[in-house]
């Protein structure tokens, strides 16, 4: 259960040093994907 414990703690760490980087990968990811709808129409 530790192990758990501290994993959970460590990817929670991660993502709160690196969550501009989802955030903009999330948004790079969404503008293609829109981009993409609209050129179907």
């Amino acid at each position: 259960m530790q192990t758990f414990h501290d994993g959970y703690r460590g990817l929670g760490l991660l993502l709160a040093i690196n969550w501009d980087r989802l955030f903009f990968g999330a948004v790079i990811f969404a503008a293609l994907y829109f981009g993409a709808f609209l050129g179907t129409l």
